[in-house]
């Protein structure tokens, strides 16, 4: 596809007669709801669009947004960080992460930290970089620290492949893919909810299929809306979301269809289900443990696996985040970044004081971003 053609494919997503259109359709059908609803679109992606694209001003007052946890960085607890960071400064190490890891403070500092005192840590785009790092350094322990949810976990399993296919003997793996529903019901499972629909991910149910949300409609009697990541995309979830409560019905529904099915990628999950199993716990940073949210390598691989291979270094106990910072409170869609008494102040993208604050799909960031566009 050429240049003008792709970016013809994306302004039709942008159009702003479109997302009017479909403003003028969600006011209409708003004024028949029976009371106000608030949507929680689990992905960080999803938010940034919102506050992007100045949506929040485009819904009647009774649509209200809640943000998610669906940010992997933002919901990384300090200890994991500092296994990151641990790792980074060991002699012979090479330490290849995702971009958005650089900046996350951990207990002892973050990952520039660790570079400014002499760590060679790497960010890629792809994990499959790491096969040239480590043909271009044999003497040297390249350690990937995975990160992620569903959407990403296919690109680490390929690596391992890899790995395995090509007997590579200087890759490793540090772990930390973790899964969107377990937390979902964690928040609905909290008594004090507000939430009465979600805006799914759709980058994970290319992935998983859009089955996995089949248990929200059904046993929380709440609707799911997978949805693209484009303004119009957000837009059209809305007004399907609207819909379902004029209608009196409670489904899962998809709106980006141009890419998810019910069943998913099959190939990709099978290549997943050969290298990982569930961890029976995991600790959700600024939520707490959600058993079997998380990922982990099977133990015939114990060979590749850093976390088992440094354990003697690397700390277990729990690690609290900033007294100040409401990260948690925001994740699990209690509080709204401008509740914060740090936010843009004491903590701000150059200097965050929590995950919220750091990674492009924080709603902190958002919130820094874009705040001009709120009301």
């Amino acid at each position: 596809m050429g240049e003008l053609q792709l970016k013809d494919l994306y302004d039709g997503f942008r159009d702003a007669k479109t997302i009017k259109a479909y403003q003028k359709l969600i006011q209409e059908d708003a004024k028949k709801l029976e009371k106000n609803i608030n949507i929680m679109e689990v992905c960080g992606g999803h938010t940034h669009t919102i506050m992007k694209y100045g949506l929040l001003q485009l819904l009647p007052e009774n649509i209200n947004f809640i943000h998610g946890p669906g940010c992997p960085v933002c919901v990384m607890p300090k200890e994991r960080i500092d296994h990151a960071y641990i790792l980074s400064m060991q002699k012979d190490v090479i330490l290849v992460t995702l971009g958005d890891m650089i900046k996350v403070p951990g207990s002892s500092g973050n990952l520039q930290d660790a570079r400014s005192k002499g760590a060679d840590v790497r960010f890629v785009y792809s994990p499959l970089e790491c096969i040239k790092i480590a043909d271009e350094n044999p003497n040297k322990k390249i350690i990937f620290f995975a990160i992620g949810f569903e959407t990403t976990t296919p690109m680490t399993s390929a690596l391992i492949n890899q790995v395995i296919t090509k007997d590579i003997k200087n890759i490793l793996f540090h772990i930390n893919h973790i899964t969107v529903p377990e937390p979902m019901r964690v928040i609905l499972d909290d008594e004090t909810n507000t939430i009465d629909a979600f805006i799914g991910p759709s980058h994970v149910s290319v992935i998983t299929g859009s089955k996995i949300y089949e248990e929200f409609p059904r046993d929380y009697k709440k609707p799911v809306v997978v949805s693209g990541f484009e303004p119009v995309d957000v837009m059209q979830s809305i007004s399907m979301i609207v819909k379902q409560f004029v209608e009196n019905r409670c489904e899962l529904e998809v709106e980006y269809k141009r890419l998810v099915s019910y069943e998913g990628n099959i190939k990709a999950q099978e290549l997943n289900d050969k290298f990982f199993e569930r961890r029976s716990h995991f600790r959700w940073r600024g939520i707490g443990d959600i058993p079997n949210s998380a990922l982990q390598l099977k133990e015939q691989y114990d060979y590749l696996n850093a976390e088992k291979l440094y354990e003697s270094i690397l700390p277990n106990e729990e690690i609290d985040d900033h007294k100040l910072c409401i990260c948690g409170e925001i994740l699990k869609g209690k509080a709204n970044p401008k509740d914060c008494k740090v936010f843009g102040t004491a903590c701000k993208p150059s200097s965050p004081l929590g995950s919220c604050m750091v990674s492009s799909e924080g709603a902190c960031a958002a919130y820094y971003k874009y705040g001009n566009l709120i009301n």
